[in-house]
């Protein structure tokens, strides 16, 4: 694939989904199931829904009857120099079709050397050798998913002396060049300013509001060594900030709380929800700043 080339015209943009998602976790399946429906839309991550049948599909299948849902990818590790499973991407297709996605994610990583996947989202070096692998990957991916997809940016815990870009102009520079959209972490980004002294701030203002289709929220840890990004926890009051200001570049994004470790209460994700549709709302910022 020619990675000069951008997203081919007649690829369909990602169904619309509005509001405030939280993320579908097992221990909540059976509250879902039996309440009336009380969140915008959830957030299923691929690589549980995969098999052809059992609980976990049929709980998905069910849910999105009710629910737009999106498919966010953590396995893919599109960034790995040795490549990705074109398997694992040909499942994620068949799920797509299966679950007719608001979106579809994966994540601006690698994970994947000699054969071995590291089960984790690696951060890549920001330069043009690695956004070329990116351009082809993201492609490649679009071609499969005959879809636009998100890509996202990830926390990291290192940085590489041979950067060429920062986070917002590598972001732009694929999305651009790809035809993708960005899902836009608000957390990581300041998980990384946290372990980095990067700006936050100016990482969003120079973000192109065009390419941005989904924001995250979550939690993090602030240890003596660094800031973790655990998605065990409510959202902190300078992430809180950060997503205002989000909102006022890009406007009212579909955005999604995120809670992996420690899973609370169904309750305590629809409350951080019900704070982020607050902002979300015309004259939300200040009502919730003046509260």
């Amino acid at each position: 694939m020619n990675a000069q080339t951008t997203n081919p015209p007649s690829l369909p943009l990602p169904h619309s989904a509005v509001g405030v998602g939280i993320g579908l976790r097992t221990p909540h399946y059976r509250e879902l199931l039996a309440r009336d429906r009380c969140v915008d839309w959830l957030e299923a991550h691929s690589e549980n829904y995969l098999g052809e049948g059992g609980y976990d599909i049929d709980v998905l299948t069910r849910l999105r009857e009710r629910y737009p849902v999106s498919l966010h990818g953590v396995g893919l590790a599109l960034g790995s120099a040795v490549g990705y499973s074109h398997e694992h991407l040909a499942r994620i297709a068949g799920l797509a079709r299966r679950i007719e996605p608001c979106f579809v994610s994966e994540h601006l990583c690698w994970g994947a050397v000699d054969g071995f996947a590291l089960n984790d989202l690696l951060p890549l070096p920001l330069t043009r050798v690695a956004l070329d692998l990116m351009l082809a990957r993201v492609g490649q991916m679009q071609d499969v998913l005959q879809r636009r997809m998100l890509i996202e940016n990830v926390s990291s815990y290192i940085r590489f002396t041979g950067d060429e870009f920062d986070e917002a102009g590598f972001l732009n520079e694929l999305a651009a060049r790809s035809g993708c959209g960005i899902l836009l972490d608000v957390n990581n980004l300041h998980v990384n300013q946290c372990n980095h002294g990067i700006d936050a701030a100016s990482q969003v203002d120079a973000i192109a509001p065009q390419h941005v289709g989904e924001i995250h929220l979550a939690g993090h840890l602030v240890t003596d060594i660094a800031v973790i990004d655990h998605h065990g926890a409510r959202v902190a009051d300078a992430v809180w900030l950060l997503y205002e200001r989000a909102l006022r570049r890009f406007g009212p994004v579909p955005t999604l709380i995120e809670w992996d470790t420690d899973v609370p209460a169904l309750d305590v994700l629809l409350d951080e929800a019900s704070l982020a549709r607050a902002r979300c709302t015309p004259g939300g910022v200040d009502d919730v700043v003046a509260a």
